[in-house]
């Protein structure tokens, strides 16, 4: 279903207006709050402004490394919708006390509230994202997390703009407690029609301990290598995105001499920035979790980061509106870029989203996102302490400091790459798949999404395995010649994903029963093997036969087989058409290549002949 078709769908429509609604509400209460003590409450306060405004950012971020252990594990064992309904009756509870505070002007007691609604918001994260993948298809989830995002940013950004409108009134303190209860009632009456997201896990014994339960969540995660470095990216995304918010006002201020309006602008471009981004992940990926462009999101924010450093105007000599801004034509650049940036972050953060989310298991997914919430924490006081050292110690201004990030995100997404060879494969797969072929995929829901099969398939190209790889839901140890792992050209590639070499045994037997034996411990290990049963490339265009290497597999490790086709590689520059594969010029660019499954065979069917003329049959329908 298309992200349009999901927010009309009785499944999402009503949990997206519940969650962007508690964004919303957050946002006006907590900004309104700042305005109100900056503006008019410190005196009262009897202490330092910063002091307290710290104090009240601290106070709302403190929740999520206290009680997301515990929020996680609740979550796992609990119905969500009725958990999320429970978690928005709170919400209502909070803002009658919010009013009365507001109203006798409670200030000490508001800033409890504060931390109150850190603790609402800390128990509905894990019920947020958990409940996704119950209600979505897996094809649905990137195109919902996009929307998600989308909303959250939107609600971050309509709750700075609306605080700040509300405080232009002489009755602000009674439209502030009319709206942050209107709104929390209104995210009630929406949470009562999200369907029911039954318990995944069996009930355990909840540790209630803040330190030890989130220790023991880390423990847990960091097994799961993958996920937990992607949760470290998406953390990650949150530092820069905090460093950016953070720094905006005095940006404005110190370095483009702009007024309030100004402020306003760049924080609009940075989240519709991050809004379409979220949003071209289901174009870009095809509707399919694809990591892939992930690293395109990593590479576009340090690229347009280091040319905004570059764009920045002069200071002006008189204080500039948002609209001034936009009419000099020199400050085009640096609005582009800065727009960009937040495109590129949408990019990167909605796969890693619908990453974690399909990849944990389905008892452990909330514990999993409750890791999510307490690192984004961790790393937004980061951000902070990073902006205080960076810019007071070493006495860098503003610009120089996004320019260090821009930089430092290289590095950062560099290393996170490299640990984490699958979106490195995936984004070599998601290049070559989008610039030198158009990619059509049939049946490809044969492949299953668990558990070990065995994939068969002609063999045409050098690329063929890449292509195959970029296709399939799950990674995949391909099984090819052993010269052709050699290849200098692709031998990188074929090394990054495990492949395994193989040769004849009358040619090399030591090679052959090693790649046996490894096809059998991946296997055993509810790994994909995919076998090219050919042995070669074609050299005619036409298939080979296949041989019994296939029997010999699935005689020792009786799994399903699927049958795999690849048309419209032949006469690519990676093909033995019109001579040796590599020795000709390109000619063919952004060509129509197609890959098709049929339902998997069982391992007693699965004979050579018999699965020859199964990838013959596909062919031919292709052809």
């Amino acid at each position: 279903m298309s992200q349009s078709g999901l927010l009309k769908s009785k499944r999402f429509l009503p949990f997206f207006i519940t969650q962007f609604l508690g964004a919303f509400n957050d946002n006006i209460f907590k900004n309104t709050l700042m305005l109100i003590i900056a503006y008019s409450a410190v005196s009262k306060m009897g202490g330092d402004i910063n002091v307290i405004l710290n104090l009240a950012a601290g106070l709302f971020i403190l929740p999520f490394f206290l009680f997301s252990g515990i929020a996680g594990q609740i979550t796992d064992c609990h119905e969500k919708s009725l958990l999320m309904r429970r978690i928005k009756l709170l919400e209502i509870v909070i803002m009658i006390c919010a009013a009365f505070a507001f109203y006798f002007e409670q200030y000490y007691l508001l800033l409890f509230i504060l931390f109150l609604m850190g603790v609402q918001s800390t128990f509905f994260g894990p019920a947020k994202y958990a409940i996704l993948p119950q209600h979505l298809k897996s094809e649905e989830l990137v195109g919902g997390n996009a929307i998600v995002e989308m909303g959250t940013f939107v609600a971050i950004l309509l709750g700075t703009i609306g605080a700040g409108l509300i405080m232009q009134f002489e009755a602000h303190i009674e439209i502030v407690s009319f709206s942050i209860l209107f709104l929390a009632t209104l995210g009630y009456l929406t949470s009562r029609l999200i369907p029911t997201a039954p318990a995944e896990c069996e009930p355990f014994k909840i540790d209630f301990n803040p330190i030890t339960s989130s220790a023991s969540l880390f423990k847990v995660v960091k097994q799961n290598r993958p996920i937990y470095l992607a949760i470290a990216a998406i953390s990650w995304f949150w530092f820069l995105g905090a460093s950016y918010l953070t720094q905006f006002p005095n940006f404005s201020i110190s370095t483009l001499n702009g007024d309030s309006s100004l402020v306003t602008l760049l924080l609009a471009l940075f989240t519709f920035g991050i809004g379409l981004g979220s949003m071209l992940c289901e174009k870009l990926s095809k509707s399919r979790i694809e990591l892939g462009i992930v690293p395109i999101g990593a590479l576009g924010l340090s690229v347009f980061g280091i040319d905004m450093f570059y764009a920045i105007p002069h200071y002006p000599e008189t204080a500039i509106s948002w609209l001034d801004f936009l009419n000099n034509t020199s400050n085009w650049r640096m609005t582009i870029d800065l727009f960009l940036i937040g495109v590129f972050g949408g990019i990167f953060i909605v796969p890693l989203y619908a990453f974690i989310q399909e990849r944990s298991e389905p008892e452990y997914r909330a514990r999993t996102i409750a890791v999510v919430n307490i690192m984004n924490a961790l790393f937004m006081v980061g951000s902070a302490i990073t902006g205080i050292v960076l810019l007071s110690v070493f006495e860098l201004n503003i610009p120089q400091f996004f320019l260090v990030l821009s930089v430092f995100n290289l590095v950062v997404c560099a290393y996170v790459f490299y640990q984490v060879d699958e979106f490195a494969i995936r984004f070599v797969v998601w290049i070559l798949s989008h610039s030198m072929y158009r990619v059509t995929q049939k049946n490809l829901e044969h492949i299953p999404d668990k558990g070990a099969a065995v994939l068969v398939c002609n063999h045409v190209s050098y690329v063929d395995a890449l292509l195959i790889a970029g296709a399939a839901p799950r990674p995949i140890r391909f099984v090819m010649d052993h010269q052709i792992f050699k290849n200098p050209f692709l031998g990188w590639f074929f090394r990054l994903v495990k492949a395994i070499p193989i040769a004849p045994e009358f040619k090399n037997k030591d090679i052959y029963d090693k790649a046996f034996n490894t096809i059998s411990e991946a296997l055993n290990n509810d790994e994909l093997v995919c076998i090219f049963p050919e042995g070669k490339l074609t050299h005619t265009g036409e298939m080979n036969p296949f041989r019994a290497g296939i029997e010999k597999i699935v005689g020792r490790n009786p799994v399903p087989v699927i049958p795999l086709s690849l048309s419209g590689l032949w006469g690519s520059v990676f093909s033995h058409k019109d001579g040796v594969a590599f020795s000709k010029r390109p000619k063919r660019f952004w060509s129509k290549v197609c890959i098709e499954a049929e339902p998997a065979v069982a391992p007693i069917d699965a004979g050579a002949e018999y699965l020859y003329q199964r990838v013959s049959e596909m062919l031919e329908r292709n052809s």
